[in-house]
Parts: structure tokens; sequence; C-alpha cells
């Protein structure tokens, strides 16, 4: 994924995404499900409502719609995030809480260095 911008608003750094190429319900799904694992307090959004899911088994049966977000404290990141896929699109939003120190600011190269490979592997994973 490419950082289109980053921005700070209210303690978290608001961030927009180009993907390599336009995405479909089911790769959005297959992102949903290679993050999943790596979050707690973790939360799933379609269409902005929470949607309750209790195995991985019922990712791929979530309903198409035009957005899907998943959000909580990633294992990795060590911080609140907020992921969002919107579909038949190549753009992703990607929230992040600005709750230590990588993550201080909105500095564009900073931010891109911290998240860039991250995105690329939830990326990645739609084409699997």
């Amino acid at each position: 994924m490419i950082l289109i911008n980053v921005e700070e608003k209210d303690k978290w750094l608001i961030s927009r995404w180009a993907l390599t190429y336009r995405v479909g319900w089911e790769q959005i799904l297959k992102a949903f499900a290679f993050g999943a694992s790596d979050y707690s307090n973790f939360e799933i959004l379609v269409d902005n409502q929470i949607v309750s899911v209790k195995s991985k088994e019922d990712y791929s049966k979530l309903e198409e719609a035009g957005s899907l977000s998943f959000r909580g404290i990633s294992a990795i990141l060590k911080v609140p995030v907020m992921i969002t896929f919107y579909n038949q699109t190549d753009i992703a939003s990607v929230s992040v809480a600005m709750a230590n120190e990588e993550f201080s600011k909105a500095d564009y190269e900073k931010f891109n260095k911290s998240l860039g490979q991250y995105l690329n592997s939830i990326e990645l994973a739609m084409y699997r």
C-alpha cells in the first residue's frame, strides 16, 4: 500500500492508503481474517455498525456491504488501531492512537516506515 496522507486529529493519526488494486468483498474478508488474530479488544464494523462474530468460520459469512473495519489493540504495533477497507475501491483508512513515541506526531516518512510493511502484509493476504 502507498501512504496518501496522514494527519493528527483528537489524539489519533488518521491516514489514507492506496492499495495496489481495487478490492472486492472476498479480498476484504481475507485481509480481515488474516489480521484478526493480532488484536485484543477486537471489534468488527460493517458499514460502521458493530457486528458480532464468534469464530473465524463466521468471517466469511458477513454480508457484503460498502465497508468493513476492524479495530482493537494491535499486538504488533502495541497501540489501538482501526483499519477500514471500502468495497470495490483501492482505498483504505487507518487510524492509530497517538499512544507511544513511535506514533506521537503526523510525520509522513516516519509513519510510512512504521506501518508500510504491516499494511503490505495485510494486502498480500487478500490474494492467498
